[in-house]
């Protein structure tokens, strides 16, 4: 077993049958065509580090399964410490790549909520989901594959149950059972990172009752499995003409972020690889377990998108003549927001328990107050970046790349955007600003691992507010029982 090199992991992509659309045309090749290579070479630099001397103990780790390394992105989270490296290579590879390498990261996770769930499935039904999913796991490894991770449904109606809806794909559902596998039909939206992906793991995407069991449904497939169309949808800030030349309207070329669309047409999935059909009981079960160590660890994301903030803010401040001193409190803020959001996901680690499958589940309390801070906090570094940055990183009134080499009137803007550095380096520094605070450089802060308003409800859920009554009367000397008043009708 040999972990890929970045050129094997592009070839692989090469070999798969093209089936994603974006600007009414078929991208043929996700490595070369403007509108998807960024993100590919995002999740290529996993592949370079892995092979990096220096890198490679923060991105690898022996597989439990084989005792063979393995990306860590393949791996079962198996311990606190585990957990922990986690966040921290997340925050690694934002700083490697620039961006969010969510075609890696929801997929990980989607692999341990689904270690957890399939355990306790076959020991409660006696099925062999669990036994399947060890076995596919262990060929992933051997094949160092990029997988990434689908829950979002469409869902149609929010007030409706998808066995209620009028267009019954609303929600991602079985259509037909046979004895070799299941045939699915819906949708897959928002999700992040597919261009750059071998295959595509898919939990259920909510938590359903007994009428709903046939869109309890949990499986893997190759990303150009027959049946299914994929679309790329497009970023606000996206530029297609301009990526597609070495310029710094595009100033990140280690990555790039995308966003896809999953349209299942009766799609057959083999027995093999179905971890879930029908098994409506254990749907929330697969959701919890995916958003504990998902919201953990989104706090090392957000604080190497910190990271990178920071220093596009300095450098942007020294090129307009100002001295980072004169932003002192400012820069210190940024600083407690990234270290709040990483803390916060080591300590939803540290604090969190063992699975009787071996998985590592992070403390649910602190892994939800930690994604609703990620849902406020990556924001207000950004206000602050830009206000260091000023207008020139913050307002879009930037000149073009193409405009900045005009022969008829380049040199103007090269004379008039210098401060006290040149105008390409300034320009260069304020575009890293944008990338981060506006543009393709931003990570799902308010809704990437679910909406804040979710976590709040899982904080209320886990946080133990009865108890914290019980220790208030016990100090106060009170005896009188007080309970909840009724709701009023």
């Amino acid at each position: 077993m040999a972990l890929k090199t970045a050129e094997e992991y592009k070839q692989s992509l090469r070999k798969m049958r093209p089936n994603i659309y974006k600007f009414g045309r078929l991208i043929e090749d996700v490595t070369t065509d403007p509108v998807t290579k960024w993100t590919v070479e995002g999740h290529s630099q996993i592949y370079k580090a892995q092979n990096d001397p220096e890198l490679k103990d923060k991105v690898t780790v022996i597989s439990h399964l084989t005792g063979e390394p393995i990306s860590r992105y393949l791996s079962i989270i198996r311990s606190a410490q585990e957990q922990i490296d986690n966040s921290k290579m997340k925050r690694l590879m934002f700083q490697l790549s620039g961006t969010c390498t969510g075609g890696r990261c929801a997929g990980w996770t989607a692999i341990n909520a689904m270690w957890a769930t399939t355990y306790d499935m076959d020991n409660d039904l006696k099925t062999n989901y669990h036994q399947r999913l060890t076995e596919w796991l262990k060929s992933a490894q051997e094949r160092d594959i990029t997988i990434s991770g689908a829950l979002t449904d469409p869902k149609g109606d929010r007030t409706k149950k998808p066995s209620q809806q009028d267009d019954p794909d609303m929600n991602l559902r079985i259509v037909e059972k046979r004895d070799d596998g299941i045939v699915v039909r819906g949708a897959k939206v928002m999700i992040c990172g597919i261009a750059a992906a071998n295959e595509v793991f898919v939990l259920p995407g909510s938590s359903y009752k007994e009428e709903d069991a046939d869109w309890a449904v949990s499986f893997v497939v190759p990303k150009d499995i027959e049946g299914l169309t994929i679309v790329e949808a497009r970023h606000p800030n996206d530029t297609r003409e301009q990526e597609e030349q070495d310029s710094f309207d595009n100033p990140v070329k280690q990555g790039g972020i995308t966003q896809a669309y999953l349209f299942f047409e009766d799609v057959f999935i083999p027995n093999e690889r179905v971890f879930m059909a029908g098994e409506y009981k254990y749907t929330g079960s697969a959701v919890v377990n995916f958003i504990l160590p998902y919201r953990a660890a989104i706090g090392g994301c957000v604080a190497g998108q910190g990271d990178i903030k920071v220093g596009a803010a300095i450098l942007t401040a020294r090129a307009n003549g100002l001295p980072s001193k004169v932003f002192s409190d400012k820069l210190t803020q940024m600083y407690i927001n990234n270290e709040t959001t990483f803390g916060m996901g080591i300590a939803a680690a540290v604090l969190g328990k063992k699975h009787p499958s071996g998985a590592w589940q992070p403390d649910p309390l602190i892994a939800n107050i930690n994604k609703a801070l990620v849902a406020r906090l990556p924001y207000e570094t950004s206000v602050l970046a830009q206000d260091i940055a000023g207008g020139i990183g913050e307002t879009g009134c930037m000149p073009s790349y193409v405009d900045y080499n005009d022969e008829n009137y380049g040199h103007l803007i090269k004379k008039y955007l210098k401060a006290a550095a040149s105008a390409e380096t300034r320009m260069r520094a304020a575009r890293l600003v944008e990338w981060t605070t506006t543009g393709a450089g931003i990570p799902g802060c308010m809704h990437g691992g679910g909406s804040a308003d979710g976590a709040k409800m899982f904080v209320r859920l886990f946080s133990g507010m009865e108890n914290s009554v019980k220790v208030a009367k016990r100090l106060a000397g009170i005896e009188e029982e007080l309970p909840e008043p009724a709701k009023k009708k």
